[in-house]
């Protein structure tokens, strides 16, 4: 594979934007997943008659879950058969589960086949990581994986504004209907286009004794894991705004069809992050660049809070503000710790991607739904959980650099 850097490809592989692009719509089908069905949990509510009223965030949960537990095998899978056959595999499955939720007749169906399509999501994200890290390491990394988050970021911009559109020629199984053909399209798409970057010489024999080696190695190192777990803690607070934002900006605010735009917008300063990541992280570091904005984010948590205690609700603009400054702090963060995360497990990039996506999606889950179910019919729940999360992080990565925050080298 040519490096990103390059204008020549090597015969029969994408150009470095192709590569780029395929990267990133990998990842961006779990985005797609969970955002574009904001503007119909309502709907999907009273359509299935949903009981409680915060039931209606378990459409997200579930997938969560599911993406959680699939991420567990999906990386030794890819170890041991190479990337190309788990990622068709996968983005197939995906596709019928989405075909399967578009038929459900009731409210546990539907969430039946939004598990398994978190199961199969797994796959296209954990080979997305374990590809980009095939051929990258470092900081060299930490770029790719911004340009790569700076595309993906977009899509949660655009996705409820897109299931919106959906919603006008038809009711929230079109959606379904939608998602199961992006699943194809991007199946089609990488069949054609991505090379295998797993040679048969580099593939592991996943017997119990080398997955409990490789398991141990991801779990035990102190990088791997320190850095895992922090990102899993503001996973959880990005999961916690995602699942709260269409109460909040339906029945705190009543901004009835300008809730997509007002979340886009508030999610659009993650992907100018992620461009400024990608052009300053190769000359200031990764540590630098991310302890810095996870000092940033704690520090808008903690004003939410205070506003949003002092007023109830607090005027829109000024929650918007502190929002949008979190998340840009947030897309700082993800690709630093996300790379620093995978640094030390180039020879097993594809069980570390798993034990890493797995670790991260199931704190995420938990404490993001957890701060979702407390919705109470104000932003306090969120704006505490948008400072515990970052505080709690901001202790793990103390703890993981003996102390040491803003190390150079990274």
């Amino acid at each position: 594979m040519t490096p990103v850097g390059s204008a020549v490809p090597t015969p029969g592989q994408p150009r470095p934007a192709e590569f780029i692009a395929i990267m990133a719509s990998l990842m961006a089908l779990n985005a797609l997943s969970i955002d574009m069905m904001l503007p119909a949990l309502g709907q999907i509510r009273d359509d299935l008659a949903v009981a409680g009223p915060n039931d209606q965030q378990l459409v997200v949960t579930s997938y969560i879950v599911g993406f959680a537990i699939g991420q567990l095998f999906q990386g030794p899978l890819s170890d041991r058969f190479g990337r190309r056959p788990v990622l068709f595999a996968g983005l197939a499955a995906y596709a019928l589960a989405a075909f399967a939720a578009m038929a459900a007749g009731g409210i546990q169906g539907l969430l039946a086949a939004r598990f398994l399509q978190g199961i199969a999501s797994a796959a296209p994200r954990v080979v997305a990581v374990a590809v980009v890290r095939d051929i990258y390491g470092g900081r060299r990394m930490a770029e790719v994986m911004s340009i790569v988050m700076m595309v993906f970021i977009v899509v949660p911009v655009l996705a409820p504004g897109l299931g919106a559109i959906v919603l006008v020629f038809g009711d929230w199984r079109l959606i379904f209907g939608f998602l199961g053909a992006a699943g194809l399209a991007v199946l089609a798409w990488t069949a054609l286009r991505l090379p295998e970057t797993r040679p048969p010489e580099r593939r592991e024999p996943l017997t119990p004794a080398w997955l409990a080696g490789a398991l141990r190695e991801a779990l035990t190192t102190r990088q791997t894991l320190g850095y895992t777990l922090a990102t899993g803690c503001l996973f959880g607070a990005l999961l916690a705004y995602i699942s709260s934002a269409q109460q909040i900006f339906t029945e705190v605010y009543p901004l009835g069809p300008w809730f997509p735009v007002v979340f886009g917008v508030v999610v659009i300063g993650m992907a100018g992050a992620s461009l400024i990541n990608s052009r300053l992280v190769a000359t200031v570091g990764m540590r630098r660049l991310s302890h810095g904005a996870l000092l940033g984010f704690l520090a808008a948590g903690l004003a939410l809070v205070a506003l949003s205690l002092a007023m109830r609700p607090p005027p829109l603009a000024m929650l918007l503000v502190l929002l949008a400054l979190a998340l840009f702090c947030f897309g700082l963060i993800m690709p630093n710790f996300n790379a620093l995360a995978m640094e030390p497990m180039g020879r097993i990039a594809g069980t570390a991607s798993s034990v890493v996506g797995a670790v991260t999606t199931a704190m995420a889950g938990v404490i993001g739904g957890y701060i979702g179910q407390h919705f109470d019919g104000t932003v306090t729940p969120l704006a505490l959980g948008l400072a515990f999360c970052p505080a709690v992080a901001l202790g793990v990565v103390l703890v993981t650099e003996r102390g040491r925050l803003f190390r150079a080298g990274g």
